[in-house]
């Protein structure tokens, strides 16, 4: 019995063991408490403890404490034993405190005790005892177990420390009431391109606003109307019809962006192209270069002209009936406005070609009654007789004079566009002859300049090809 006890004191010695590693996870610890007292029962079916064991359980600060004496299955007061820090025999009938060592001594076969090495009892945080377990008693009943194992599961779950983290988290973070009020001031401040040109508009045709702050506003539209979306927005809004209006401003500053964004907005966009059409945008514009501007300001109209005759054979048509090809004239040969002759003559070469290429078969992969409707419109545009008639042939050869090449670039591409309505008169312009020839030299020149950099189709060999081009045909 002797060996029996010797293995069941060991077997509860390693079981509290683990039960002490593994405190912390209080399922765990439950399964080991449940195995405990299997074992307990099994040792204390087969014999019956001759010494008393105690378990003196906690109370509050004003209470004092109890020892249980469990001894078969009756109870009663034995007298409690103080042990030290050296082995001391322990007598029969006297209870041990809990957290006490307790030894067999083989040679007298007496029980002896110490005060225990390691902390015994359990306690909470406020310094009230949870409860005191003899950890190297051989038997303790089930009902104590559970005691023991409640008040271990009240300290892990201790709601002071889970209120101090939980708190120790809120500072980290702000509340979410601050974070919702935040996100809808942040919801007010976010404005679509509708509501931001909405504001604009009701800024220019505020009484109160400044020539400055009506300049900022139409600057800040033409950013906007770049999007094919936003242009249709600002016609759908009246905006179409104000800008148009602010042509005939008398300040040419409002003028100068009042054009800029009409040109934005109906720049490869149709139907803003008619809206302008009908709102009389180009009557307008033609109005502005016929009269004296300064050339920031006609470079804008010039530039809001372009993008609404591109494509836009109706508009092309009612063009030249305004006398437009007539009005670009006077201006090409206005001093003081070289600057503005290339631009004059790409809108010229653009409407050129434009006609051209729509009449060339294959353009439409599948022509249809839009195509043939194209067709006609494009028809109706007689714009190289127009050219002939208002001295174009004589006009664009004097930009091969320019030093610069994209100058004589353009001017050479026009040339050709014309040929077949001004070839007789090239052959009569000696100028002209002479000019081609120099500029053939000079470029071949150039050209092998660019081959001996490994370049073989460069920039300056395109320009040879125009000039060699014009020369053959004439």
């Amino acid at each position: 019995m002797i060996y029996l006890r010797a293995y069941c004191d060991f077997l509860l010695y390693k079981i509290m063991m683990t039960r002490r590693i593994m405190q912390k996870k209080w399922r765990l610890g439950l399964s080991i408490a449940l195995w405990l007292v299997s074992v307990h029962l099994i040792c204390a079916h087969n014999e019956k403890s001759p010494t008393a064991l105690s378990i003196k359980e906690g109370s509050d600060d004003h209470s004092k404490g109890e020892e249980t004496l469990l001894e078969d299955e009756d109870s009663e007061d034995l007298e409690v034993f103080r042990p030290t820090d050296k082995w001391q025999t322990l007598k029969p009938g006297q209870a041990v405190p809990a957290g006490s060592h307790v030894r067999l001594n083989l040679q007298t076969g007496q029980r002896e005790v110490k005060m225990g090495e390691e902390e015994g009892l359990k306690y909470g945080r406020d310094g009230n005892r949870l409860g005191m377990l003899n950890l190297h008693s051989p038997s303790f009943t089930a009902e104590e177990l559970k005691e023991s194992l409640k008040k271990l599961k009240e300290g892990m779950d201790d709601p002071v420390d889970s209120k101090q983290d939980e708190n120790a988290v809120r500072a980290q973070f702000r509340p979410i009431e601050e974070l919702k009020k935040d996100m809808e001031a942040l919801d007010m401040l976010v404005e679509t391109d509708v509501q931001v040109m909405r504001r604009l508009l009701n800024q220019f045709n505020n009484t109160n606003s400044t020539t400055e702050e009506k300049i900022t506003a139409l600057l800040d539209l033409e950013y906007l109307v770049h999007q094919v979306d936003n242009a249709q927005n600002l016609v759908s809004m009246g905006g179409m019809q104000l800008v148009i209006n602010v042509l005939n401003s008398t300040d040419i500053r409002l003028q100068e962006s009042a054009a800029f964004v009409l040109g934005s907005a109906v720049s490869s966009n149709p139907s803003v192209q008619v809206e302008a059409i009908e709102g009389g945008a180009l009557q307008k514009l033609l109005t502005l270069l016929a009269t004296q501007r300064p050339i920031t300001v006609k470079k804008k109209v010039l530039f809001a002209v372009a993008s609404l005759l591109r494509h836009f054979p109706f508009a092309q048509s009612h063009f030249l009936k305004l006398g437009g090809v007539q009005v670009l004239s006077e201006l090409f040969q206005t001093p003081g406005t070289e600057p503005l002759r290339v631009r004059i003559i790409t809108v010229l070469y653009d409407m050129i070609i434009e006609k051209e290429l729509i009449s060339q078969v294959g353009m439409d992969l599948i022509p249809d009654s839009s195509h043939q409707e194209r067709l006609r419109q494009y028809a109706e545009v007689s714009l190289l007789p127009v050219l002939v008639e208002q001295g174009w042939c004589s006009l664009v050869p004097e930009l091969l004079a320019s030093p610069e090449h994209d100058c004589r670039e353009k001017a050479l591409r026009t040339l050709l566009a014309m040929m077949a309505q001004c070839q007789t008169q090239y052959k009569q312009n000696p100028a002209l002859t002479a000019s081609l020839s120099e500029l053939q030299k000079q470029y071949q020149e150039l050209v092998l300049t660019e081959q001996e950099v490994g370049e073989q189709d460069g920039y300056f060999a395109e320009i040879l090809a125009l000039v060699d081009s014009m020369v053959v045909k004439m």
